[in-house]
């Protein structure tokens, strides 16, 4: 086995990262996205975050605190999950609520940052990482609205986005560049789990020491091929479901166009038979009034057939 191999992110925020000797990891990864260096304090236990048996289709989340006191949300999602977005804006809420108490002032309310690496496509984007962040901007000047706040005795202005949450979504498929940047090597391993030799990023350089298949135990390896493979044999379920889904609709579709087709060809040569029918009854009736004498005109007003018509019979 190559000594270059590194475990994937999912497995190692699973049973790595919430070891205080690797938070370098996670910080370098956070560092990066927000653009401002970051300090893990301690890990926060949440529902999502405890080890089961079917945790490779289940989300993958890492609760954090920061040196700052806010909290940081960090979920890897392998697979399509309806109302993603609720379920984010939900995590969100309940982890602002987790940490104030009943009676509390509103001043303790929580930042919190919630980051979504998604192995999965959520809707239609050019972009391989999304940033959305609560703003109140003036109608008619266009200006952002800043909250004056009065603390210890001092004037304070808060702008929105320094306490509302903000939301980061890593479209992990959509990244197919070179890397170049300290976000692009991220996401180059996080794709594909590669780490330059020489690279000077927060967090991977840790990651390169840190997270190697070869410094696990056996134990530890087998359990993680399992882990590879159960993803394939998942993801090749679902391309198989979506194939077969496909299929059937298109079968459906073919047996519902014969259907109508055979229906509009029976409605057609109806129609078509009447309109026949109906030409011959009136050649039939300008014959007889042609041998009473009335003239061609007198029969064309009568019929409704053309000169023409009546002079070839």
């Amino acid at each position: 086995m190559a000594k270059d191999k590194y475990v994937r992110f999912d497995w190692a925020a699973k049973r790595m990262l919430r070891n205080k000797a690797n938070f370098g990891v996670l910080e370098g990864l956070i560092t990066v996205l927000l653009n401002e260096e970051v300090h893990i304090d301690e890990i926060l236990e949440s529902e999502g975050n405890q080890e089961a048996e079917d945790d490779k289709f289940n989300r993958v989340d890492i609760k954090a605190k920061n040196s700052k006191g806010e909290i940081i949300l960090v979920e890897i999602q392998l697979t399509r999950q309806l109302h993603y977005l609720e379920r984010i804006l939900y995590g969100v809420a309940k982890s602002i609520t987790e940490h104030i108490h009943l009676g509390e002032s509103y001043e303790n309310v929580k930042k919190v940052y919630s980051i979504s690496i998604l192995y999965f496509d959520l809707g239609k984007g050019a972009d391989y990482l999304y940033h959305g962040q609560t703003t109140f901007k003036g109608v008619h000047t266009g200006d952002t609205l800043q909250i004056t706040t009065k603390e210890k005795d001092v004037i304070e202005m808060k702008t929105p986005e320094q306490v509302f949450p903000e939301y980061f979504l890593v479209r992990v498929n959509e990244f197919n560049k070179v890397a170049t940047t300290p976000l692009e090597e991220w996401l180059d391993y996080l794709r594909s789990g590669h780490i330059k030799d020489d690279t000077t990023v927060p967090g991977l350089q840790q990651a390169r020491q840190n997270l190697l298949y070869m410094q696990m135990s056996k134990e530890e390896q087998m359990s993680y091929d399992r882990h590879l493979e159960d993803i394939m044999v998942q993801n090749d379920c679902i391309a198989s479901a979506i194939k077969e889904g496909r299929a059937e609709g298109r079968a459906e579709g073919r047996a519902e166009g014969r259907a109508e087709g055979r229906a509009e060809g029976r409605a057609e040569g109806r129609a078509e038979g009447r309109a026949e029918g109906r030409a011959e009854e009136k050649m039939s009736i300008a014959a007889n009034l042609l041998s009473m004498g009335m003239s061609v005109e007198q029969v064309a007003q009568a019929t409704g057939l053309t000169a023409e018509d009546i002079n070839s019979l």
